[in-house]
C-alpha cells in the first residue's frame, strides 16, 4: 500500500533519471535524483511503498537500466500505466521493479490517493475512492524474478 505520485503520458527515461546523473550506478544516488526534472520534490517526498501512476508509454526514450533502478531505489513499490515502452518494460522486470499495465487504474487514480496492489491477482485497490481495477497478474516466473530482486539474482539463485 502506498501514496500515489501521478504523471502524464510519455514520461521518458531522461526525466526519470536525467543523463547528467548517470556518472554513477549506485542505486541510492540515482534515487536521490529520480524524477527531479518533472517533480523536483519527488525524491524528498516519496516513501517506501509509494506508487507511481502515469499515462501511456511510460519509460520511453533511451534504454538505460538506470531508470527502473532509480525508481525502485527511491522506495516505489510499483508503477502503473496503460502501456510501457518495451525496453523499460523489460528492464523493470530485469531489475526487480514491479510494473502493471491497467488503463482504467491509470485514468481513475489521482495523485495522493492511497492504493494497494495484489500482484498475485492483479487487483489494484484505490482505498481513497473505494474502487478496484483489474490488471493482468504476473506469471509465476515474473513473480520469482521480482521476488529475487531482479533477473541476475534470480539466475544466481537458480544455477
Amino acid at each position: 500500500m502506498g501514496k500515489v505520485f501521478k504523471y502524464g503520458e510519455n514520461v521518458d527515461t531522461d526525466v526519470i533519471i536525467p543523463a547528467r546523473h548517470l556518472n554513477t550506478s549506485e542505486p541510492s544516488e540515482l534515487a536521490s535524483h529520480c524524477m527531479e526534472d518533472i517533480d523536483a520534490e519527488f525524491a524528498s517526498k516519496v516513501q517506501e511503498g509509494d506508487i507511481i501512476v502515469a499515462g501511456k508509454n511510460f519509460g520511453c526514450g533511451s534504454s538505460r537500466e538506470h531508470a527502473p533502478i532509480a525508481i525502485k531505489a527511491s522506495g516505489v513499490s510499483c508503477v502503473i500505466a496503460p502501456t510501457f515502452a518495451r525496453i523499460f518494460y523489460r528492464n523493470s522486470f530485469n531489475t526487480g521493479l514491479p510494473i502493471l499495465e491497467c488503463e482504467e487504474a491509470a485514468e481513475k487514480i489521482e495523485a495522493g490517493d492511497e492504493v494497494t496492489v495484489d500482484f498475485q491477482t492483479g487487483i489494484i485497490t484505490n482505498n481513497t475512492k473505494n474502487e478496484t481495477y483489474q490488471a493482468e497478474p504476473f506469471p509465476d516466473f515474473i513473480t520469482k524474478i521480482i521476488e529475487s530482486g531482479g533477473l541476475v539474482n534470480y539466475v544466481k539463485e537458480n544455477l
